[in-house]
């Protein structure tokens, strides 16, 4: 059972303050940054902080204090020789690395590094002839963007790797990189079994890690699940080509959710526990919902993973992820979605990716693009949630006569599904504030009810 099972995520404001304070103060010192924070609102619909992969501060006495007073500890990774990098872990606040500067004062910002997906790419949209240092994707690669008075602002990429000195790898190491991606991307996802299909996968995902190891062989699959997910998500498409007209790619996910049925959930898990994935928080609606998840965590690529699954109220004491769940006929409308469309790790694909945006820009922009945001599941100050409206699939037919044949859909709901489709997936709009780490567990069954094939209710 995991030791994770029990936490709640809490608020910590002074220390999202300090960070933007020293954000705002960078930017007011760097005229390229300001250009570039404005084109990210009016073009993206993000924030600075949605991208920040670490802020570089002036060493000294009073900034480790500081640091420490707000719950920031030491990570004991690859750095600089001057460098000391510290991490807030009860937040999703970025690194702040603390750098002997002499003659600087303690705690003037001196970089900031934000994150992209290739920063070839960025430095082609910004016409920026920049030196890249680190070889041709290696775990860590990083670039100075623009600098002014001793400020920088700096590009970097992760191919699962938490240092911060970028990696220069072996000649031959692009074409198993590259090909582990291919391995994955073209695996085949479509089987007459699914838990065969479920045993293959994890094979495969057990041979990128002896290939790659296992953060990278993470870092593979889930671009290529993102991708998976993008090729039919109008939302996803639009975002993703907004952020691509800056060169930043996806490096603003959130959580990726993967939905399962009661019978490969536990594949589910072991998959995700081979690409290096922790149990954290169970996460139960409430007994009406029938519905729960594992929350996981990949603590060095830095993803966070829902698995969702059917349950029944007295499942949810259990470690529910590790012990196989009972056959049952009803579906709730998890094992609804799946029985339809399929396993999110295999045809189906991610049922939503969560990209940090400007919750209320974001939805007004994205408007303008034809893609609705559905009522918000969760709009606390510090935590706000809305789901973009589903795309609509279609079903295979053969799907609907074995749910009509075990009685789990009656003949309308069939002929409904098979005239206009059923929702598939979404992107999510979220944004969070006062460094919360966690989710919503009281309203997030409102959206369950509302996004179930049965009856797609409210807005």
């Amino acid at each position: 059972m995991s030791q994770h099972e029990d936490i709640r995520w809490l608020c910590h404001p002074e220390a999202e303050h300090y960070v933007a304070g020293h954000l705002e103060q960078f930017v007011a010192n760097l005229l390229p940054a300001q250009a570039f924070v404005a084109d990210l609102w009016d073009q993206t619909s993000t924030r600075l902080i949605d991208w920040v992969d670490h802020l570089i501060l002036a060493g000294g006495d009073r900034p480790r204090s500081d640091l420490r007073a707000l719950g920031f500890e030491q990570e004991g990774v690859e750095a600089g020789a001057q460098d000391t990098v510290f991490h807030q872990p009860g937040t999703m606040l970025p690194r702040i690395v603390l750098r002997r500067e002499a003659g600087v004062e303690p705690a003037t910002p001196l970089a900031v590094a934000i994150q992209v997906e290739d920063i070839s790419f960025f430095l082609m949209t910004h016409h920026l002839p920049a030196a890249i240092e680190g070889s041709l994707v290696s775990p860590y690669r990083r670039a100075t963007a623009w600098h002014q008075d001793g400020r920088e602002l700096l590009v970097v990429e992760r191919r699962g790797h938490g240092g911060f000195m970028p990696t220069t790898m072996p000649p031959d190491y692009p074409e198993r990189y590259l090909q582990a991606f291919e391995r994955w991307a073209i695996r085949p996802r479509l089987f007459d079994d699914d838990l065969a299909g479920m045993r293959s996968t994890l094979k495969l995902a057990q041979s990128l890690v002896s290939d790659l190891g296992t953060d990278t062989a993470a870092w593979v699959a889930f671009a290529a699940e993102r991708a998976h997910w993008q090729r039919r998500n109008k939302a996803g498409k639009v975002q993703k080509a907004r952020q691509d007209s800056l060169g930043l790619g996806w490096a603003n996910h959130d959580h990726h959710t993967f939905r399962s049925s009661r019978t490969t959930f536990p594949l589910l898990i072991q998959i995700l526990e081979t690409f290096g994935f922790h149990s954290r928080e169970r996460f139960y609606a409430g007994a009406e919902a029938g519905w729960g998840a594992q929350v996981m965590e990949q603590p060095v690529c830095r993803f966070a993973v829902f698995a969702d699954v059917d349950l029944s109220p007295g499942e949810v004491q259990g470690d529910f992820a590790h012990q196989p769940l009972a056959p049952r006929q009803e579906l709730g409308t998890v094992g609804l979605w799946c029985a339809l469309h399929g396993e999110s790790m295999l045809g189906a694909g991610l049922h939503h990716l969560a990209a940090r945006l400007g919750f209320d820009q974001a939805t007004a922009d994205l408007a303008e693009w034809d893609v609705e945001m559905m009522r918000p599941f969760s709009d606390f100050p510090y935590l706000r949630q809305a789901f973009t409206r589903g795309e609509r699939w279609q079903v295979a037919p053969d799907r609907l006569d074995r749910l009509l044949a075990s009685e789990q859909i009656d003949m309308a709901q069939r002929q409904r599904f098979a005239q206009v489709g059923a929702i598939g997936s979404h992107l999510e709009n979220i944004q969070r504030a006062e460094g919360f780490k966690g989710f919503n567990q009281q309203t997030v069954s409102d959206i369950i009810r509302r996004t179930d094939p049965r009856g797609e209710v409210g807005s």
